[in-house]
């Protein structure tokens, strides 16, 4: 029996390769930080919307025609993993981190 990061790794290896996206490199364990701080900091369905987002956005920022690097999805999963820290603080009344 595979354990849970073996299935998430070959699940992450099969969604890339079915969207031409072979050669992308992603931190499962980034991303699945962003998506435990989105839910506890929001609310727990907010974790895939946030993730789904911050992809999106390193694409984005990525331009046609260039690859995505490192650099932007890390700086996506910054963002929303701050917008995220700081919604939990403004909810407690705290300034945020």
């Amino acid at each position: 029996m595979k354990s849970q990061d073996e299935t998430l790794e070959e699940w992450c290896r099969a969604l890339l390769q079915a969207y031409k996206l072979e050669d992308v490199q992603v931190d499962v364990n980034a991303v699945l930080s962003l998506a435990g701080v989105a839910a506890h900091s929001v609310v727990r369905p907010a974790a895939p919307l946030t993730t789904f987002i911050a992809g999106f956005a390193a694409g984005l920022a990525a331009a046609p025609g260039r690859e995505l690097d490192a650099a932007s999805m890390d700086a996506a999963l910054a963002v929303a993993r701050s917008l995220a820290a700081d919604y939990d603080a403004e909810a407690a009344g705290t300034p945020g981190e």
